[in-house]
């Protein structure tokens, strides 16, 4: 028990600096004489939806009551609850780090057991499982939704000209030298918004590092200055077709830009989509794997877990919980929120997708798909702003110096936790 304290102290930081002995649970419930399931989600964006979901749930089930909550700033106040023993029965999160701290704090309930994993594409839980620090025996989160990262082209542009999707690092070049010679802006960034600076340097690092890379730094089997160097160079390349002074434009200005047509293409995820469709309801979006490699074959769809769903441990009653997830995994609502969200299925299965992924649709068919990298980046190294640092600059070497400088120091909890793993368990 003192073991499993100072794990949720180290892994939820200062948050969970105080946290108690875990007991109890403030969850589930009656209602009604119904069994009372509460489900707290971290999208603010698909609030309606989840709504709806509710909405339908409880009409049609007569022994258990759900309750979807979909707070502003879900994370903090998730964290919070937890300090305070008060736990929800579920929780939809992202496949991102904060998931790594809550399996390791071991707060989450095995799911292995769960009927509906088998209709989960096997990709997706092999990236859930990628993202635990060191491997943990069990299953901690059934994915739902993925969003999926690349390049949005204006196909009506594209069709206009004749231009070819590129399908090499050297056809994008040559593209967007061709794009240019037209008198057209080929990319636009909003760089000012250091997030969106991750943009295309996660769908090159998924083409150019390999999936666990940040695994092997963590057992000191490799170095970021050694697998980082050309997604580095590459996404500094990039910058020469952008506008002039990126670093003066946010998000909104790139979404904005890029719906008005003053640019061809725009390095970041389907889910810019609906910013952009906000101002040209009419744009004829569609995508295309980022083609860092030289050769097609080896470029991967940059794709993560956007919304996966985990059973906390002190849920009282399990077998309502799975129902409530078998209601979310049917096939009509899982088709609803992907037409809400223009979001990419887990569930192995055939859904009508979003026309801004057509180009996309053999990767995600096939799984052919790697985890974004900075969800393994620890939110206080800010590799965000080191990106946008580092394309400021423009200097390469001390770029990736100070990133592996950074990693063993905002690292150092993770890495001799994986060396005592190894030293119990070997080096496999």
């Amino acid at each position: 028990m003192k073991n499993k304290k100072r794990r949720m102290c180290l892994f939820l930081s200062g948050l969970m600096a105080s946290v108690m002995m875990m007991s109890g649970c403030g969850g589930t419930g009656s209602k009604d004489g119904k069994i009372e399931i509460e489900l707290v989600q971290y999208k603010p964006e698909a609030v309606e939806i989840f709504e709806r979901l509710e909405e339908e749930f409880n009409r049609t089930h007569d022994k258990i009551h759900l309750t979807i909550e979909s707070p502003n700033d879900a994370m903090t106040i998730l964290k919070t609850r937890l300090i305070r023993e008060d736990y929800p029965d579920i929780i939809g999160i992202g496949g991102e780090i904060n998931y790594s701290y809550f399996v390791q704090s071991d707060i989450l309930a095995d799911v292995s057991d769960y009927p509906g994993l088998a209709s989960i594409k096997p990709a997706y839980v092999e990236i859930l499982e990628g993202l635990e620090f060191v491997p943990t025996e069990g299953t901690f989160g059934v994915p739902y939704v993925a969003n999926a990262a690349g390049v949005l082209y204006n196909r009506e542009m594209f069709k206009e000209h004749g231009w070819e999707i590129p399908v090499t690092w050297d056809e994008l070049i040559a593209l967007c030298e061709e794009i240019k010679g037209a008198g057209i802006q080929p990319l636009y960034f909003g760089f000012k918004d250091t997030w969106t600076c991750l943009a295309p340097w996660n769908a090159l690092a998924v083409d150019l590092a390999p999936a666990d890379v940040c695994r092997q730094v963590n057992r000191g089997e490799t170095n970021f200055t050694k697998e980082y160097r050309e997604i580095a160079v590459k996404t500094l390349k990039l910058l020469q077709y952008g506008q002039e002074g990126p670093f003066a434009y946010g998000y909104n200005d790139a979404c904005t830009a890029f719906a008005n047509g003053e640019a061809a293409m725009f390095t970041i995820g389907s889910y810019a989509v609906p910013q952009i469709k906000s101002v040209n309801p009419d744009m004829d979006i569609d995508s295309f794997v980022m083609p860092g490699n030289d050769v097609a074959e080896k470029n991967i769809l940059n794709s993560g877990v956007d919304l996966q769903f985990c059973v906390m441990k002190e849920c009282e009653n399990k077998e309502a919980a799975y129902e409530v997830l078998d209601f979310l995994l049917a096939h009509d609502s899982v088709q609803m929120y992907l037409d809400d969200q223009n979001a990419v299925p887990c569930k192995d299965e055939e859904f009508e997708l979003a026309p801004i992924l057509d180009g996309m649709k053999s990767y995600i068919t096939e799984g052919k798909m790697a985890d974004y990298q900075d969800h393994y980046y620890p939110s206080e190294m800010s590799v965000d702003a080191q990106i946008q640092t580092f394309l400021i600059n423009q200097d390469v070497d001390a770029f990736l110096e100070k990133f592996d400088k950074d990693w063993l120091r905002y690292n150092r909890d993770i890495i001799r936790m994986v060396e005592d793993y190894q030293k119990r368990h070997g080096s496999d």
